[in-house]
Parts: C-alpha cells; structure tokens; sequence
C-alpha cells in the first residue's frame, strides 16, 4: 500500500477563509484524510469549523475526523473521530459512533497500546512524534523501527506523525506507514499549502520507489 497523506487543521484557524486554503490543499494531490483539531475553543466554534470544512472534503472523498470529541464528531456529520490516551475512550467513541464510522487512537512509541486499540477494534493507530514538532510540544518520541515492527505484525493501519516534512519523511514511508499525519509542513509551506502538498506526494513517491529497488535488490 502506497503511503498517503493525513492532513490536521492548523491549530487557528478562520473557518471561511481557510475552507479555500484546505480545497487548494486537497485538489493538489492525494489525501486520504482531514482531521479538525481545535484547542480551547468553544463547542461552537468547533461545530462552525466543522459545517464549514467538512463539506470540502467530502465532496473531494477525503474522510473528515473530529479531534478528541465523538460527541461532536457525530452532532456534525463526521466521519469519524481521533482519541488520544488522554481523551474520550475507545470505548465511549466506539459506542457514540458506531461500528460504521472511523475511529482511530494516539498510541506514541507503545507497541501495548497500539496492540490494545487493535484488537479492540481501532481502524487505525497513530504512533509518534517521530521528530521535533512545530505545532505541539512532544512528550513522546518514536522510532521508525516501530512502523516497520507494526507493518508486519498487523493489518491495521498506521499513522505516523510529528514532525514530519517532505525532506525527513523517506524513512517512514520505507518503514511502512501508511499514513503521514502533517500539520505545518503544508499549511506553512513557503509557497502555500498546495505546494505543500504537492511537495509530499513527491516525496512519498521517490521513497517507495528507492524502497521498491532495495528489495529487488535483496531476494
């Protein structure tokens, strides 16, 4: 499987004005997925940033997850949900959403964890940070050898996330993620957030295919 993008929302944004930004990101390559992620914000803002982004991504057949908040991911017409360690549980968003909707889970550098949203039913696990973070201050840190241990033990999917840029992705990709979250690295891309994306689409590209010759050139 071809490694794919994640996108997270900026950590502020103005909805209207950053529906264009995200529909320019989405029409410049493939992404799989966009996750909303507002912190101490009120619930409403969070429900107009919703009604507002999600549409754009739909439209597109990007799933839309809501950060932490299975309650409001289902009041907006979610896709689906993210749970961190210190969030809603599996459980409850499992409960909240049903067996339809997406539900993944923050599992940093913890094979345990990762193993335990699993087999519990997780669609997929996000392991991280990988490397120093602009946008949020990481107590956890996690080795690439972790992706390549997950890729051939499980079927679940894999996020990767932290840090992560076109230029140092390479070793993530070949160890098997399947999914690169990003945050600043296309929406603070020097020449836009398209570019940005463009730029990792590129960058995934040139890694499978340098991973795809390693291996034909080790029987």
């Amino acid at each position: 499987m071809t490694t794919r993008l994640y996108l997270i929302t900026p950590p502020q944004l103005v909805p209207a004005a950053f529906a264009d930004a995200l529909a320019r990101a989405l029409d410049a390559g493939d992404v799989a997925c966009v996750q909303l992620r507002l912190k101490d914000v009120s619930d409403d803002a969070i429900r107009r940033a919703a009604d507002a982004l999600r549409p754009v991504a739909q439209q597109r057949g990007v799933a839309f997850l809501m950060n932490d908040r299975p309650d409001l991911a289902l009041a907006t017409g979610c896709d689906g949900v993210h749970v961190g360690q210190q969030d809603a549980s599996y459980a409850e968003a499992r409960r909240r959403l049903g067996a339809e909707r997406i539900v993944g889970v923050t599992c940093h550098e913890s094979r345990h964890l990762a193993i335990e949203a699993a087999e519990a039913g997780a669609d997929y696990v996000a392991f991280g940070a990988f490397f120093p973070s602009a946008t949020k201050e990481a107590k956890h840190r996690a080795d690439p050898e972790i992706l390549r241990w997950w890729s051939e033990l499980m079927t679940v999917p894999s996020v990767a996330i932290g840090g992560i840029t076109p230029e140092n992705c390479a070793p993530l990709v070949a160890a098997g993620a399947d999914f690169l979250a990003v945050i600043s690295a296309v929406w603070n891309h020097p020449e836009g957030p398209a570019a940005g994306v463009k730029a990792f689409v590129s960058a995934i590209a040139a890694a499978d295919g340098a991973d795809e010759q390693g291996q034909g050139q080790n029987p």
